[in-house]
């Protein structure tokens, strides 16, 4: 059953002779428990794709998906359908100076409504897992980007979504953190039979998948 899926999906940015086509025309689909490695290089159009699957950027032509509905239009419905369905893994791990590292995963929960004893509970199991048990306490200013990346995997990971977006998630890592954040990245997915779409210039990670596409000026081509 495919749980993600686009349609004709097109990103264009600029006007007349500075129009450029990040996105052109592509057609994609993700299963429940597949994971897909989408390869290229920079300025291929990697990112862009993957924040209109995420409904972080809004398609110029074309459609999106998941789990049978469309991405909301209206940015309030749009924002919870996210919260409740989509987890994401950025490249500069996005994670909050001021929090510490459960509070950090905590946050997808306690925008939920989850009450707070129970999401930082629930956010500390997930660490614990990703063997992050001594970390729970510590500052993001304090980790060292393996540690960094594995707060980011189980903040994605905390609310048991439906679909996994990571983008370049082993950008920042040495080999082995990467793998090891791919590791993460695919046997949860495979377990929780959840969709998972990673965007790489990485080719070397494509043992980890079930698939590999490659996107080179906007459009995707099979690997």
């Amino acid at each position: 059953m495919s749980v993600v899926v686009a349609s004709r999906l097109t990103k264009t940015f600029g006007a007349g002779r500075g129009l450029v086509t990040a996105v052109n025309d592509v057609d994609l689909s993700v299963d429940a428990g597949e994971v897909v490695l989408v390869v290229g290089p920079s300025g291929s159009g990697k990112t862009t794709l993957l924040s209109m699957l995420g409904g972080l950027l809004r398609p110029t032509r074309g459609s999106v998906r998941i789990a049978g509905r469309l991405l909301a239009a209206d940015p309030l419905q749009l924002a919870r359908q996210r919260l409740g369905t989509i987890g994401f893994v950025f490249q500069t791990f996005n994670l909050l100076q001021a929090f510490s590292a459960v509070e950090n995963v905590a946050i997808p929960l306690r925008l939920m409504g989850v009450p707070g004893r129970t999401a930082r509970r629930k956010a500390a199991d997930v660490l614990e897992a990703l063997g992050l048990q001594e970390r729970l306490t510590a500052s993001p200013k304090t980790l060292s980007g393996g540690e960094k990346q594995r707060v980011s995997l189980a903040r994605a990971l905390v609310a048991d979504p439906l679909v996994l977006l990571a983008d370049e998630p082993t950008a920042s890592l040495d080999t082995k953190a990467g793998r090891d954040a791919l590791e993460v990245l695919s046997s949860s997915a495979r377990q929780a039979r959840q969709a998972c779409l990673v965007v790489t210039h990485d080719a070397r990670l494509a043992d980890f998948a079930d698939r590999v596409l490659r996107i080179e000026d906007g459009r995707i081509f099979n690997s």
